[in-house]
């Protein structure tokens, strides 16, 4: 055995700098070997400082970066630690992980970063953003509302679980830190080594800023007496613990955000039309199985309960024995080891003891330490355990399997007779942060999820359609939500773009158009005009102004223009073509197109000759408010309404690369006909008023090539 000075102990990274808690710290172990690893502890950091160093150091940096920054920093981030994957693989081998489980946790980290990177495209080149639609709060538009959301002006403190060392910190900093909030971390310290060597990484990059990112190996008991309004803290473990955190006087008094994942007993239910010999059968047996030994069940998402029609009940229980059979235990780094051991002795204990607690209630149908065979490494020293499954017959009566989880490959096969049972059977878990079921059948599926959607946060629909590309009962994504109901937290993580506004303060803005657009840099409607000389499709992207407007020449539709846009379109449909055919209808006489009068519309604000504009590639919006009838004339008030810097570059024909960027327009169509026209038609217009908007989006090409 190794001795205390031999030992490497952890550094924590505090007020920018690496630095050993005093004192011998925590031991940590290789859980495949059982032999001394690391050390670590947290004594003589100063909690309150490292939070005013986030928020004064870090918070700053960030909040001066733009959303399209702060998502190039991300991508920059997921490269280099892709570069130094390598290394993370060879220390997560003393966690227990094969090299599949590491892949999860080292590769779909990293993964988070790249996919929180890709959201800059769905944020303005701006440090804060805009939320929903405008508030019209008056009858002449000129006094509106809005959402405007700001990055919080504190610390987003991360308390991780053990099973996921880097995946459990990069899902958690990659969405705080594109929102603008630095982190402190706080990962489990018996698999806190990996963490390290991540965060170790992540500062010699230097691609964040400082003070973005701090970490604590050791203890952090008292971190949470130093929090502040600002803050957000999250936390990721046993149901236990959580609920002593979230009831911490300070987070209460100050009203931090407190988002909580707790474990789970998640199912897994098998569809009545799988029987033996279907595509479904199999998959339901394979998934079942792959939750069982991925990680060695040390899953928050894993399959905890085996819900099945009454029927096949010893049909599963065989074929999982039979898979499980085929399942090698031992040294990760042995070829044909297909399940490491658990994250350490501490944890092997727990989960025994929950084995022997739900043994009271539930018989063991496989699963014997006494028969444990283990390939290539001591399974006296190591961390090594049985997967086990129960069988339970009455599970309205004898339920411990709702309420008792084993955090390891510890799972029960109980019985259903109708789906409405397996629905009550999902329920009792008291919420989850993911149910599936396998089913061919589709109104079984809706049924299912209609009726267990309320407790859980995701449900995975498999079935041989989309079994070869699912991610698996047990992945979360990055831009789904992660998180539960009831048990399983209450929270939320991820989500796309809904786990970026968790570190945003949403505030309602009212005020003018003109002056909304002036706090915003985004145009609303009604705000002043900038009216120039030059046409705004000669301006490069540097040179547009928000709320640049260009007023058109008009157009009078005529009966040709319909008749031909018919013929050319094949859009034939009666209220355009067939006047004997409008009784009923909200028209007084055949129509103009939509898509017509949007299509002319363009044909007025387009300056043709070759510019700085590329290229027209899509349209946000189309709204079609008022009827246009021949003998009407239409005009076209032109805005820029927003622009969004890109990062890639066009490619000519040639080869050559072309920097651009990203232009919205509110192409606003409105009514120019007289009023002895509109009198003659009987239309109930007044002059101006719009009768189609769209948001178009351009490329622009940037000056400065």
């Amino acid at each position: 055995m190794a001795t205390l000075t031999s030992v490497k102990k952890l550094e924590n990274y505090a007020l920018g700098k690496f630095i050993s808690g005093d004192g011998d710290g925590q031991m940590l172990y290789n859980a495949i070997t059982g032999e001394e690893y690391a050390s670590a502890s947290s004594k003589g950091l100063d909690f309150a400082a490292m939070c005013n160093y986030a928020r004064t150091v870090g918070g700053p940096k960030l909040r001066k970066l733009t959303f399209q920054e702060r998502g190039l920093m991300l991508k920059a981030l997921a490269m280099h630690l892709m570069s130094k994957k390598d290394l993370f693989y060879k220390i997560s081998w003393a966690t227990g992980a094969t090299k599949a489980d590491s892949w999860v946790d080292i590769e779909g980290g990293i993964g988070n970063l790249f996919a929180y990177s890709s959201l800059r495209r769905q944020f303005p080149n701006e440090s804060f953003c805009l939320e929903g639609d405008v508030a019209r709060l008056s009858k002449q538009n000129t006094f509106i509302g809005h959402h405007i959301c700001v990055p919080k002006e504190g610390v987003a403190i991360h308390i991780n679980a053990f099973n996921f060392p880097v995946w459990g910190m990069l899902e958690k900093v990659a969405v705080n830190w594109f929102a603008g909030v630095p982190a402190i971390v706080k990962p489990a310290t018996v698999t806190s080594f990996l963490t390290e060597a991540v965060v170790k990484e992540i500062i010699a990059s230097k691609i964040l800023p400082e003070g973005a990112l701090q970490l604590i190996c050791g203890s952090a008991n008292g971190i949470l007496d130093h929090v502040i309004n600002q803050d957000v803290v999250t936390f990721t473990g046993s149901a236990s613990t959580g609920k002593m955190l979230k009831s911490n006087a300070r987070l209460l008094e100050e009203s931090v955000h407190f988002n909580m994942e707790a474990d789970s007993l998640n199912a897994c239910v098998l569809g009545d039309d799988a029987v033996p010999g279907t595509s479904e059968f199999d998959i339901f047996i394979k998934e079942v199985v792959r939750e069982i030994t991925t990680k060695a069940g040390q899953k928050c998402t894993a399959v905890r309960r085996i819900i099945v029609p009454e029927k096949l009940v010893d049909d599963v229980q065989k074929a999982i024995a039979k898979r499980l059979e085929t399942n090698v235990i031992g040294d990760p780094n042995v070829e044909g080891v297909r399940m490491g051991s658990l994250a350490g002795q501490s944890q092997l204990r727990e989960v025994l003891e929950k084995v022997d607690l739900l043994k009271r209630t539930q018989e063991i149908v496989y699963g014997d330490m006494a028969k444990l065979e283990v390939k290539g490494a001591d399974k006296n020293k190591g961390a090594f355990i049985s997967p086990f499954i129960f069988v339970n017959t009455n599970p309205f009566k004898n339920i411990d399997c709702h309420n008792i989880e084993a955090f390891g490959p510890v799972s029960t096969i109980m019985p259903y007779k109708t789906i409405d049972e397996a629905i009550d059977l999902v329920k009792l878990g008291k919420g989850s942060l993911v149910s599936s079921i396998v089913t061919a059948n589709d109104k079984t599926a809706k049924q299912f999820v209609i009726g267990t959607a309320c407790v859980n946060g995701r449900i995975l629909v498999l079935n041989n359609d989309c079994a070869k590309e699912s991610t698996g009962h047990g992945s979360p994504m990055p831009m789904l939500v992660h998180g539960g109901p009831g048990r399983a937290g209450g929270g939320e993580e991820m989500g796309g773009k809904r786990g970026v506004f968790h570190y945003l303060q949403r505030t309602a803005i009212q005020g003018s158009p003109t002056t909304i657009t002036a706090i915003t840099n985004q145009y609303q409607v009604g705000g002043k005009y900038i009216q120039t000389d030059v046409h705004p499709f000669r301006k490069h992207f540097e040179e547009l102004q928000i709320g640049e407007t260009l007023i058109t020449k008009t157009h009078t539709v005529a009966e040709d223009d319909i008749v031909n846009f018919a013929e050319l379109s094949g859009d034939k449909f009666y209220a355009h073509l067939q006047p004997d055919s409008l009784e009923g209808t909200i028209f007084k006489r055949t129509v103009a197109h939509g898509y017509f009068v949007l299509s002319r519309a363009a044909g007025l604000f387009v300056d043709p000759p070759k510019g700085p504009v590329l290229l027209n590639y899509g349209i946000d919006e189309c709204r079609f408010t008022k009827p246009i009838y021949p003998g009407m004339t239409i005009g076209v008030r032109f805005t820029c309404k927003e622009k969004i810097s890109n990062d890639k570059p066009l490619k000519s024909a040639k080869g050559e690369e072309v920097k651009v960027g990203i232009v919205k327009w509110v192409v606003d169509i409105y009514d120019a006909s007289t009023e002895e026209m509109r009198k003659k038609y009987e239309v109930d217009l007044t002059t101006g008023d719009t009768v189609g908007i769209a948001t178009i989006l351009t490329m622009v090409k940037l000056k400065n090539q």
